[in-house]
């Protein structure tokens, strides 16, 4: 244990026994007799915990406590008093005391007051860290210009509940958009809950959405709430919303309007509150021309438009982003923070980042697993992605080395590599991989064939 403890008793046995125990405890111990000695002592020390005596001579241990918490408020006092009564112990608490405890003294209550405040500081600690963790877990990294604009226009919205339709490429971090508004909003103590309209099957979409009672269906063996019901007074994310069915659109719709909805097999209306935030990354008003989005639903959700810029659009931001992934990897693995070079950045900087900040961030994250020293440089990253050894059962054939004369052709090892290595991780298969590094699937198909890389398709 690291806390220090101050006892304060102008008592030197009591001093003493206290010290004594305490140590034995693991903590360490500082000892003052009088206010005055205990006042230095705290501005010097910053103990996390001090025992203090309501009767000392000079400024007596209630004005004591008043200065202590005065200049420094965090930190916890335990008084002690062999003249203590209800009067005196409600004053100290009055004062900022965190417990009373009578003279003569039980060593065993001592130990359990001190390890009880002592275990309030650490939850608080714990708790600011975490504050902390989250509010950087939904910041928007980058100080771009169109970022900073993006920024803005969310701090100006977030706090309403205006619905608010996200637009962008994939990977460029519409789900992380979308919890910055949840966060940033007066419904943040409420949860956010994702449905990834892409992935909900058509036949159990009202299931899904709006739960079912027992017995409602063959498999239903219990009851069962549904996103919008989880969502209540929180918010709801519509991932990927293009990609719904005309028939899940309808039901979207019809709730959305309503704002009452029934579970399948249950004859009770449900009301419902909650705020939509939707993302695509579709052309949505071509998506109505062609027939697969519906119009009122689109003008339903366009209530407040955002668009996420693309990587390439805000290439400054390349850094800043680097070293938040460096960082990040670095607290979840518990190693220590790699570092990427000038030069390194300069040659991340030249990639068109068709994946956007996805992209980056597994390149990152590979970079920071294959570079053996602390410090990753742009020589680093086209050798980083060596191939693996070919296998019979291996699902990708990767094109002959070609060695790496120019920056162009140094990237284009560097994709190449990179492409063989997620296709390995997944197999071979086309759809899963282009997910994966945030590519359209076509995209992926003419990325595989200018790289010269062969596959065996395998979806």
């Amino acid at each position: 244990m690291n806390e220090t403890i101050l006892v304060v008793d102008d008592e030197i046995s009591i001093c003493q026994s206290l010290s004594a125990i305490l140590k034995d405890e693991g903590y360490q111990v500082l000892v003052a007799g009088s206010g005055e000695e205990a006042l230095k002592s705290v501005d010097i020390e910053l103990p996390q915990l001090v025992l203090l005596d309501i009767w000392l001579p000079g400024i007596d241990g209630l004005e004591t406590l008043k200065a202590i918490k005065a200049a420094h408020p965090n930190i916890l006092v335990i008084m002690m008093s062999g003249h203590g009564t209800i009067e005196t112990a409600v004053k100290a608490t009055k004062l900022g005391a965190f417990d009373f405890i009578e003279k003569p003294l039980s060593l065993d209550k001592v130990i359990i007051l001190v390890n009880n405040a002592l275990n309030v500081i650490r939850l608080e600690e714990e708790n600011v860290l975490l504050k902390q963790k989250v509010s950087h877990q939904y910041e928007l990294t980058g100080s771009s210009q169109i970022i900073n604009e993006l920024k803005e226009i969310i701090s100006i919205v977030a706090p309403t509940n205006a619905w608010i339709l996200i637009m962008g490429e994939n990977g460029t971090g519409k789900e992380l958009v979308a919890r910055s508004i949840h966060h940033l909003s007066h419904r943040s103590h409420k949860p956010i809950v994702e449905v990834n309209c892409a992935a909900i099957p058509e036949e159990l979409i009202e299931s899904e959405l709006f739960g079912h009672e027992k017995g409602a269906f063959t498999g239903a063996t219990e009851k069962k709430r549904g996103k919008f019901d989880l969502a209540h007074e929180g918010t709801i994310f519509l991932d990927e919303v293009a990609d719904m069915s005309l028939k899940a659109q309808a039901k979207i719709l019809r709730i959305l309007q309503e704002k009452k909805f029934e579970r399948v097999g249950g004859n009770k209306l449900i009301d419902m509150d909650v705020r939509v935030l939707a993302a695509t990354n579709k052309d949505l008003e071509k998506e109505m021309e062609a027939g697969r989005f519906r119009q009122d639903l689109y003008y339903r959700l366009h209530v407040i438009p955002l668009q996420v810029p693309t990587l390439r659009e805000r290439k400054e931001d390349i850094r800043p982003l680097a070293e938040r992934f460096l960082l990040d990897f670095a607290l979840k693995e518990g190693q220590p923070k790699k570092v990427l070079t000038d030069n390194a950045i300069d040659l991340l900087m030249q990639h068109d980042w068709p994946g956007n900040v996805r992209e980056l961030k597994n390149i990152v994250e590979r970079l920071i697993i294959l570079t053996p020293g602390n410090e990753i440089t742009a020589t680093d990253i086209p050798t980083l992605n060596a191939r693996a050894d070919s296998s019979e059962t291996a699902a990708v054939q990767p094109a002959p080395a070609q060695s790496a004369d120019s920056l162009r052709d140094a990237r284009m090892d560097f994709e190449r590599q990179f492409i063989i290595k997620k296709l390995e991780e997944n197999e071979g298969n086309i759809s899963k991989t282009a997910e994966a590094i945030g590519l359209e699937r076509s995209n992926l198909h003419k990325k595989l064939k200018s790289l010269k890389v062969a596959t065996k398709e395998l979806d």
